[in-house]
């Protein structure tokens, strides 16, 4: 069976696979150029990046690949503004956001013609983007790995948002192999997004420790948090994490107002800062979705590639 391609607006991907945008730095230039390299869409995570960061990300990836390459950044972060709108005058390919709804986004995309891409997690939401002049939308369910929008699987949300909306629709949450993809497609899913599977790649700016605990995880290893952010974060169980739910838990470090709203609990970006490469093992926080358990190994995206490819039945 022939691999079927994702067309988004004017970009076609010869293969329907997003990699996730996954902050804080484990989505950089590398992996997003080596996705694309694939004939996938490579993603940069932009939240908590400056806008000269993401800048030098986004021209480094066109460095790497002539392929398709994305930004996401999440609504909440206070400068999701400033960095949308530095990745479109950086001529991106496409916007990915969740995390919250922008409807000013839309205005931006259509003003550059570069496709805006909302992460949503109900048919409302879906048919409300629509309207608004979303490209495609990411239909995201419980499974998926860091903030979550929503309590339902991907496997029942899909089906309603495909029938209520006419733009391309991406299953995200749970994805790991070539079956799991084959299984999406046949739901109506015009392609799928995958973060988990790429967060364990070589590729991956995730720390060393990171890929270990995804390699060590059981099923029961998977937890729900309550993030700063107002939302629920899925994450690997830790002593960092078991601290931090504590209700007598203070934080230690000081606050860099990367939050439009924050609970002050604790310092998300410290520690989601602290699970890529350089950072402290002890206080990282390992988002990561609820199939982590099913990666065994870290390979290359190329690798990851032709494991899909094969196991969903696909030509190459």
């Amino acid at each position: 069976m022939k691999c079927p391609s994702l067309k988004i607006a004017h970009l076609t991907a010869a293969r329907p696979i997003i990699q996730g945008g996954m902050a804080v730095r484990i989505s950089t230039a590398r992996l997003a150029a080596a996705v694309a390299n694939e004939g996938g869409i490579g993603v940069i995570a932009g939240t908590g990046m400056s806008v000269g960061e993401l800048q030098r990300e986004i021209r480094q990836a066109k460095k790497m690949s002539s392929g398709i390459i994305g930004v996401n950044v999440l609504f909440a972060v206070s400068q999701f503004a400033d960095l949308v709108k530095a990745a479109l005058a950086e001529k991106i390919n496409l916007i990915l956001s969740g995390a919250g709804f922008s409807r000013d986004m839309f205005v931006w995309g259509r003003d550059s013609n570069i496709p805006i891409v909302p992460i949503v997690s109900s048919a409302k939401l879906a048919v409300l983007a629509q309207k608004l002049g979303a490209a495609a939308v990411v239909v995201e369910g419980k499974e998926a790995g860091g903030h979550l929008g929503t309590d339902r699987p991907m496997r029942d949300i899909l089906p309603e948002v495909r029938s209520a909306v006419s733009i391309p629709v991406i299953g995200a949450g749970g994805i790991i192999d070539g079956h799991d993809l084959a299984a999406t497609l046949k739901m109506g899913a015009d392609g799928v997004q995958m973060g988990t599977r790429f967060a364990a790649s070589q590729e991956s700016n995730a720390s060393d420790d990171f890929k270990r605990q995804y390699l060590q995880a059981a099923r029961g290893d998977v937890t729900l948090i309550h993030s700063p952010v107002g939302l629920p974060g899925q994450a690997l169980r830790s002593r960092f994490v078991e601290q931090v739910e504590q209700a007598d838990y203070s934080r230690d470090t000081a606050c860099v107002q990367c939050l439009k709203r924050c609970s002050q609990k604790f310092c998300i970006m410290d520690a989601l800062i602290n699970a890529c490469a350089g950072g402290d093992p002890a206080r990282a926080l390992v988002f990561c979705g609820e199939a982590v358990h099913r990666i065994k190994e870290i390979l290359s995206v190329k690798d990851i590639f032709a494991s899909l490819m094969r196991e969903a039945a696909f030509e190459v």
